[in-house]
């Protein structure tokens, strides 16, 4: 019986239809988010490339390149750099480009939580240009709607077979929620 209602459950959360064309729209939206804050990490640390290393990772498998150790490392190197940040916007920085790795990486899971790999690299760049601007939380707003400017109709197609973004995640999480709502229609 427990196999049962566990192969029930596992085809209930796999219900979202993703092709590889779908997971690479993703990922050259979240790397173009991840990419607009970068020159802020790299102020802070001018020696660390983990974070450009991430976005590259992810903008070559947008371009037809493979998805595996190459991504996922880079991935975890970024995040790696995020707690090694001296600033909390480079920390946000090094977090999108984090996000923009792991886009590819997002789960035909129809769960809220798989929002973030398709915004989290847009919320994290979103938040670092508020703290760039001493926490002004209009210039997040405005990260906001760049990115949604940025969303490419198949971005908008992705985001659209998920449920809406979950609560919680402090501020990214809000910035994350507002972006979501922004493409939804």
């Amino acid at each position: 019986m427990a196999g049962e209602s566990g192969t029930a459950e596992a085809a209930e959360a796999t219900d979202i239809a993703l092709s590889r064309h779908d997971l690479r729209e993703v990922t050259a939206f979240a790397a173009a988010c991840a990419e607009e804050v970068l020159a802020v990490f790299e102020a802070d640390r001018p020696d660390d490339g983990r974070p450009r290393e991430a976005i590259d990772a992810a903008r070559e498998f947008a371009r037809g390149g493979a998805r595996g150790k190459r991504l996922r490392d880079t991935a975890w190197a970024a995040l790696k750099a995020a707690k090694e940040a001296d600033t909390p916007a480079a920390q946000e920085v090094a977090r999108a480009a984090m996000a923009a790795a792991g886009a590819a990486y997002l789960h035909p899971l129809a769960k809220a939580t798989q929002v973030k790999h398709i915004l989290g690299a847009a919320a994290h760049a979103a938040r670092a240009a508020e703290l760039v601007a001493g926490d002004d939380r209009t210039v997040g707003a405005e990260g906001v709607v760049r990115a949604a400017r940025r969303a490419t109709p198949a971005v908008v197609d992705v985001l659209g077979r998920y449920p809406a973004a979950p609560g919680g995640g402090g501020r990214v999480g809000e910035l994350t929620r507002a972006l979501d709502a922004h493409l939804r229609p």
